[in-house]
């Protein structure tokens, strides 16, 4: 009779425990609404995706609202620092088949600190995607990960919104500081007034487009800082084929000369660029645009240095011979160190001729001066940017005719001297 009633009390204990450990598996109520993701609009200003603080963007917030849950109110925090405007929010809750169906939603907003509140007319029952579109949000200028999160209200009670990813933000660069200070200030706006100076010479897009197109610059140095110093010794070795006593020599050189000299180093650009490709020869861009204004280039030092042997006296060759020189060391010794001394003002009037031939490179993608400015012409649709990589230009262009003209003068054997008043003795 025990042993019976042990085994009852055991068996209850044993239903018990497992209605028990049944009740604490059963799964737990979904969420009435998940959050799927927040984004932001860029507002770099240029062809980059980037979101960049102290600048106005809008932020977007979607979720899923489960069927029948009568979601009543959805409070949205954003990052302390960051400002909004809460009289232009919109809400649209997608439904149907691949979320097609739109529907707009009535509701109250208000906000209260960092908090923007949305109360609906009436409670969200219907499954689809609530879409919410907050305008005019400026995350703080020093940028960084920001994270939104908030609250919302069903059946009364209210849950906390699930975590989602931070929109990373920008910092707010120097150049950009200063644009947006320009923005606000009056002569700015006069000046923009007028459509002329708009479309060349707005001051914010100067400003912001001014560190974009250096790194163009930049670029455009790198290459004529390497395709000037190959195409010196490409000139030479052209220059001397040209004058060497075996016709074969004369003939590969002369008909180097004439073709890069005849024809424009755009089309040259444009065969290498295209051609090469499709023969199976595959060139970095960089290297490749340095090998061909190189190669064009050397055409025309070759003249210059032809130019430059062919002014130093005959004399100099018979005397050099009289010594027991051979030819080669003629040319090396005697003829080419008198002969760079005479060429050097136009090595440089040709070293700014190539520094701004770089630009057409631009034509086949490579990411020098002029493609720099363009790319930021076309997100601004303003002019400023060509002018800025016009100035760029002028800075390497303009000292070096100064000092071509002074080393012209120099080798033709001018002087200026200052003008002096003659002396009262001399007067006398």
């Amino acid at each position: 009779m025990k042993l019976r009633r042990t085994f009852k009390l055991l068996a209850a204990a044993l239903i018990a425990g497992a209605c028990a450990l049944g009740g604490a598996a059963a799964p737990s109520p979904a969420e009435a609404l998940t959050v799927e993701r927040v984004t932001a609009r860029p507002n770099a200003g240029d062809t980059t995706n980037d979101v960049v603080g102290a600048t106005e963007t809008r932020i977007t917030w979607e979720g899923l609202v489960d069927a029948g849950e009568d979601v009543e109110e959805l409070a949205l925090t954003l990052p302390e620092g960051t400002s909004y405007r809460s009289a232009d929010t919109k809400a649209v809750l997608l439904t149907g088949e691949n979320y097609m169906d739109r529907n707009e939603v009535s509701f109250e907003v208000s906000s209260e600190g960092q908090t923007i509140t949305l109360s609906f007319d009436e409670p969200l029952s219907t499954a689809g995607r609530l879409n919410v579109q907050v305008y005019g949000v400026v995350f703080p200028a020093e940028g960084g990960s920001m994270q939104v999160t908030g609250t919302y209200t069903a059946a009364g009670a209210e849950h906390d919104l699930d975590a989602v990813a931070p929109i990373e933000v920008v910092g707010m660069s120097l150049p950009d500081q200063i644009a947006q200070y320009l923005e606000q200030q009056s002569w700015v706006a006069a000046w923009n007034s007028n459509k002329f100076l708009k479309l060349f010479f707005d001051p914010t897009i100067l400003v912001t487009s001014f560190p974009v197109v250096f790194e163009g610059f930049l670029m455009s140095l790198a290459v004529v800082a390497v395709a000037f110093p190959l195409a010196i010794p490409l000139g030479l070795l052209l220059a001397v084929m040209r004058r060497a006593r075996l016709a074969l020599w004369r003939g590969i050189a002369t008909t180097y000369v004439n073709v890069v000299r005849g024809t424009p180093l755009f089309l040259q650009i444009y065969i290498a660029f295209f051609g090469l490709p499709l023969a199976g020869i595959q060139v970095p861009s960089y290297v490749l645009g340095v090998a061909v204004v190189a190669m064009n280039s050397g055409a025309y030092l070759c003249e210059v240095f032809r130019s430059g042997i062919q002014s130093i006296d005959k004399g100099q060759f018979e005397a050099a011979r009289s010594l027991g020189m051979t030819a080669a060391q003629t040319m090396f010794h005697v003829i080419l160190p008198q002969m760079f001394r005479r060429v050097i003002p136009n090595l440089t009037s040709e070293f700014i001729t190539l520094y701004k031939d770089t630009s057409l490179l631009a034509a086949v993608g490579v990411m020098e001066l002029v493609m720099y400015a363009k790319t930021v012409v076309a997100a601004t649709g303003s002019i400023t940017p060509y002018i800025v990589a016009a100035v760029f230009y002028l800075v390497i262009t303009l000292p070096l005719s100064r000092v071509t003209r002074r080393l012209e003068e120099y080798a033709s054997g001018v002087r200026r001297r200052p003008h002096k008043a003659p002396s009262t003795a001399s007067a006398a």
